[in-house]
């Protein structure tokens, strides 16, 4: 059994929302896709984006597959428009079934693991990471870096011969539970934070969700939040 919850904001300084996600037990599919691109444009992005991970998985492709079909749809879809900027969407997505998960990524829309304790499953494809991996900057300092919201793949932007979707397999476990996010939570939440929202067992899938978009608004809500949560009964 799925105990699920699931919400969008659009942060206390952004006029539009460009995130969107999508939770469907039945499907056993969730994910949260951070769009990019300007007004209109990367809403789209996000959109074409979920609206083809729904389809493909539909049909059995699997999630990583998916996701790369994603990335030629927005592209297709951009070069119809007059526009000469691009737009493009990260996406972390999650398909369950049974009692295995497929999980993959593209950009810094993170996804993480609860099971006793929080770990970030996904690795940001951004540039502060690789700084991080290069041992330039810490984890810590890069919280606060200029540069800390460019990503170096995105859906619609990375060419699909060059796009990195990264992925996980794994078993879902009774009392885990799998978060989704886009970097509007992370930006203004500490992982110790999400910790100890997602470990309090009094909370519901949702109300630990409205907890966290809430956290996210107190720190500071400077981008869209979306949060996506899934917890094995």
């Amino acid at each position: 059994m799925i105990e699920f919850g699931h919400s969008s904001h659009v942060g206390l300084r952004r006029e539009h929302n460009e995130d969107t996600y999508y939770a469907d037990p039945e499907l056993g599919l969730w994910l949260v896709a951070d769009g990019m691109g300007g007004h209109e444009h990367g809403e789209v992005a996000s959109a074409i984006a979920r609206d083809t991970l729904i389809d493909e998985v539909r049909k059995g492709t699997a999630i990583g597959r998916a996701i790369q079909l994603a990335d030629e749809e927005i592209i297709r879809h951009s070069s119809k428009r007059a526009e000469a900027l691009p737009m493009g969407t990260t996406v972390a997505a999650v398909s369950v079934n049974g009692d295995s998960f497929d999980m993959a990524w593209v950009g810094d829309s993170r996804v993480y693991v609860w099971n006793g304790a929080l770990k970030q499953l996904s690795q940001d494809h951004s540039y502060v990471q690789e700084l991080i991996e290069q041992g330039a900057i810490t984890a810590e300092q890069a919280r606060t870096h200029p540069h800390r919201n460019v990503v170096t793949q995105a859906l619609g932007v990375t060419d699909p011969q060059s796009l990195r979707v990264e992925t996980i397999t794994g078993t879902l476990q009774p009392g885990m539970q799998i978060l989704l996010c886009s970097d509007g939570l992370t930006e203004e939440v500490e992982d110790a934070q999400i910790e100890s929202i997602l470990a309090r067992a009094d909370l519901s899938a949702q109300e630990c969700v409205d907890h966290l978009i809430l956290a996210a608004l107190d720190g500071g809500g400077s981008d869209n939040v979306t949060v996506v949560l899934i917890r094995r009964r």
